[in-house]
């Protein structure tokens, strides 16, 4: 059962970050349970999709910080295969190599290595989700009027985590026997980015054969 496994913090002890939690009560909180309740039916397209009547930036903001959550725990678990001689850059194969730029502390992309990539990638993510202007908890705070952008931009570069793991790193997963949580839960993102056409084409390449082989089955 796919939530026991993200929720049972068995998997792994090492998480990479904290957990970014949603508070118990609220409205966003109902709407992270609807998504594991259908998720459990095992249906992605439906799971992915906006339930009746609610907000499409809310929906977006529970499963971003939800798919925060599922890649930190994922990439915690072979944070020691990803280190600075393994990776000195942060690639997804061959033909894709990722340079880390902020816009704000850093602005001109730099050459670095995948685990200090992934670090300032997630740090950064994580400071996007804790501020109340751009992710508000409480209820009848609005949305900001780039929320979408902000949010595109934020599961672009969570892509890169994924593209990063199956390209350089999927040894290691398979040893822990992670392939089928990994895989679910990428299939689930991008059935998710797929519906609200969040990510574009073009950045998903890395894993396009992937892509088509994990989404072919659900038609």
């Amino acid at each position: 059962n796919i939530s026991s496994l993200f929720h049972s913090g068995s998997r792994s002890s090492k998480t990479f970050k904290p957990k970014k939690n949603i508070p118990e009560g609220s409205h966003q909180y109902e709407l992270l349970k609807h998504a594991e309740a259908t998720l459990g039916s095992g249906n992605l397209r439906m799971a992915v999709m906006l339930p009746e009547g609610e907000d499409l930036n809310e929906w977006v903001a529970v499963n971003t910080v939800d798919f925060f959550n599922q890649i930190n725990m994922l990439y915690g678990t072979i944070t020691d295969f990803c280190t600075e001689e393994s990776c000195p850059l942060m690639s997804a194969g061959p033909k894709y190599e990722y340079h880390w730029a902020d816009g704000t502390n850093i602005k001109k992309p730099i050459k670095c290595s995948a685990p200090k990539y992934i670090d300032y990638l997630m740090t950064w993510v994580q400071d996007q989700l804790d501020d109340e202007t751009l992710f508000p908890s409480k209820i009848g705070v609005p949305f900001p009027k780039n929320f979408m952008s902000v949010a595109k931009t934020i599961l672009k570069r969570l892509f890169r985590v994924y593209a990063h793991i199956y390209h350089q790193h999927f040894d290691p997963v398979i040893q822990l026997q992670e392939e089928a949580h990994l895989n679910t839960s990428f299939k689930h993102f991008i059935f998710f980015v797929q519906e609200f056409n969040l990510i574009d084409r073009r950045e998903l390449a890395p894993l396009q054969e992937l892509i088509e082989k994990l989404t072919s089955k659900d038609r």
